[in-house]
C-alpha cells in the first residue's frame, strides 16, 4: 500500500507517552495530510510514579488528561481508553477482544503496534513487559480476529463486523525495515511528548530528536521514525 492510499490508522500502545515516544512524528504527518488517526491505550497508566504523594487514582486521571491533550496537539481523531492495570498486562482473550472491538470499530488501513518480541540486543527501556503482551494481544487481534467472523460472536452483537487490516508497523523493533521521514513535524513530536508532564524530564526536547536524528541519517532523512513494516493478505 502506498503512502497516499492509508485513509486511516490505529495505533495500539500499552501506556500514556508510548505513542508519543516512538510514533507521534508519524502521527503528526498522518493527521497534517487530513488522515483519521485512531489510538488505543491499553493500560491505565496506574504505576508510572515515583513519588510517595501520589496514588493511583490520581494518575490515572492525570494521565489520561495528558494523554488527551498529546492526542488533541498531533490532532488524533479519537482516543480509546481499555484500563487493563498497568503494570500486569498480558496478551489474555479480554485484551485481545477489546483491541479486536477497536479494530473492528475504527477500520484502520494501518494498525501501529509494539514489538512483542523481547530483544536483548536493544535496551530495557523499550523492553517494558506491558509493551510485549500489547504488542502479542495487537497481533493477534489484526490477525486472525478482526476479520474473521466466528472469533468473538459477541462483538457482531454489538454491531462491529469483521475487518481486515492491510497493513501492521511494528515499532521497537531493532529490526526495521520501512523509515517515515518526520523532519517537518519533528517539533510537534516533542510538544506532544511534553504534554505528558508527569513522565518526561527537562531534557526530552534533547534526547528525543536526536534519536530521531540518528535514524534519519541512516536513510537520508533529518529525522525519522522507524518500523517493522508487515503487508498482510487481501
Amino acid at each position: 500500500m502506498e503512502w497516499d492510499e492509508i485513509k486511516r490508522g490505529m495505533v495500539v500502545f500499552a501506556h500514556p507517552d508510548d505513542a508519543e515516544f516512538g510514533t507521534a512524528g508519524t502521527v503528526a504527518r498522518w493527521s497534517r495530510e487530513r488522515k483519521e488517526v485512531f489510538y488505543v491505550v491499553v493500560t491505565d497508566g496506574s504505576k508510572g510514579s515515583s513519588d510517595p504523594e501520589m496514588t493511583a487514582e490520581k494518575l490515572v486521571a492525570t494521565r489520561r488528561r495528558e494523554q488527551c491533550e498529546a492526542a488533541r496537539v498531533l490532532g488524533v481523531t479519537d482516543v480509546s481508553f481499555l484500563g487493563f492495570p498497568d503494570g500486569m498486562l498480558q496478551p489474555t482473550l479480554d485484551v485481545r477482544r477489546a483491541i479486536t472491538a477497536c479494530i473492528r470499530r475504527y477500520r484502520p488501513d494501518v494498525v501501529i503496534a509494539q514489538s512483542p518480541s523481547r530483544d536483548l540486543t536493544m535496551g530495557l527501556f523499550v523492553q517494558h513487559p506491558d509493551h510485549l503482551a500489547a504488542g502479542e494481544a495487537t497481533l493477534a487481534a489484526v490477525y486472525p480476529c478482526a476479520r474473521d467472523r466466528m472469533t468473538f460472536p459477541e462483538l457482531l452483537e454489538q454491531g462491529l463486523e469483521p475487518y481486515a487490516v492491510r497493513e501492521v508497523w511494528v515499532v521497537g523493533t531493532s529490526a526495521p525495515d520501512y523509515y517515515v521521514d518526520i523532519s517537518d513535524t519533528i517539533e510537534i513530536k516533542v510538544k506532544a511528548l511534553q504534554a505528558h508532564a508527569s513522565q518526561v524530564g527537562p531534557d526530552v526536547d534533547k534526547f528525543v530528536p536526536e534519536r530521531a536524528r540518528q535514524l534519519g541519517e541512516q536513510q537520508g532523512m533529518g529525522y525519522a521514525e522507524a518500523f517493522k513494516r508487515i503487508e498482510l493478505p487481501h
